[in-house]
């Protein structure tokens, strides 16, 4: 059965509740979409076959911009939860079937809410306390990392390496060895895990934005500042996890 033909066959067996199309928050948009789609996919409320509401539709009940909204597709693309088709009778459908196997190990589905609550408790700390403590040295190397992730957002692999440097120097910027040990071992944790997700070029760029706003909050001093961007940074992460990682 071709794609299309596959696709016809969900359509219209459930009606998706209406919390899965429910407004989402401006500030994580993009990541809440994904988690939203993706976990209304995995529960079945959007069974495979089925076709997504059209986009101005689904903006609309969304409450988010298209160019969002093709983000999130995009990644729920590649990933594999959805494709696209064009012409009469096209739109984007749930992939039937789901992406194949060589899954995350149980035992990472299992840990990976408390690998990213580890996460959050260490760089939340780091965050006040390099407004408290951080040079302009030092955060002048960190805006260089910045300028780098930039010139890096159709290169993942390099993407991450740099964003692990600018995220292990802002708690060497504390001055605190054991931050930095602490936030070395939660970053290979959060490696292995984001390596299940897709990573568009506009979401990176996106990241690389809230980077910017984190280093202006710590390299104005506020404390307050930079832990509220570093928590929406993190829990972005935390729900594009929950919408595209298989349950455990």
């Amino acid at each position: 059965m071709s794609a299309a033909g596959e696709a016809s066959v969900g359509a219209g067996l459930l009606t998706p509740p209406e919390a899965v199309f429910a407004p989402v928050r401006s500030q994580t948009a993009f990541e809440e979409t994904v988690d939203r789609l993706g976990t209304a996919i995995k529960l079945g409320l959007l069974p495979p076959g089925s076709q997504l509401p059209a986009e101005r539709e689904l903006c609309s009940r969304l409450g988010i911009a298209r160019s969002t909204l093709r983000q999130a597709l995009t990644a729920l693309t590649q990933s594999g939860h959805v494709f696209a088709t064009r012409g009469r009778g096209g739109g984007t459908f749930v992939s039937d079937p789901q992406p194949p196997a060589d899954p995350p190990s149980k035992r990472m589905l299992a840990e990976w809410r408390d690998i990213c609550d580890q996460r959050l408790a260490v760089e939340l700390g780091v965050a006040v306390l390099a407004a408290e403590r951080a040079t302009p040295p030092a955060l002048d190397v960190l805006d260089d990392v910045c300028a780098a992730l930039d010139d890096a957002l159709e290169d993942f692999a390099a993407y991450r390496q740099a964003d692990i440097r600018l995220h292990v120097g802002l708690a060497d910027a504390t001055g605190s060895t054991r931050l930095v040990r602490a936030m070395t071992e939660v970053q290979g944790a959060m490696t292995d895990l984001i390596s299940y997700i897709a990573h568009p070029p506009e979401v990176l760029a996106s990241s690389n934005a809230q980077h910017r706003s984190l280093l202006a909050a710590v390299r104005a001093g506020d404390a307050m500042r930079a832990a509220s961007v570093m928590t929406d940074h993190l829990q972005g992460t935390e729900h594009v996890l929950a919408g595209l990682l298989p349950s455990a």
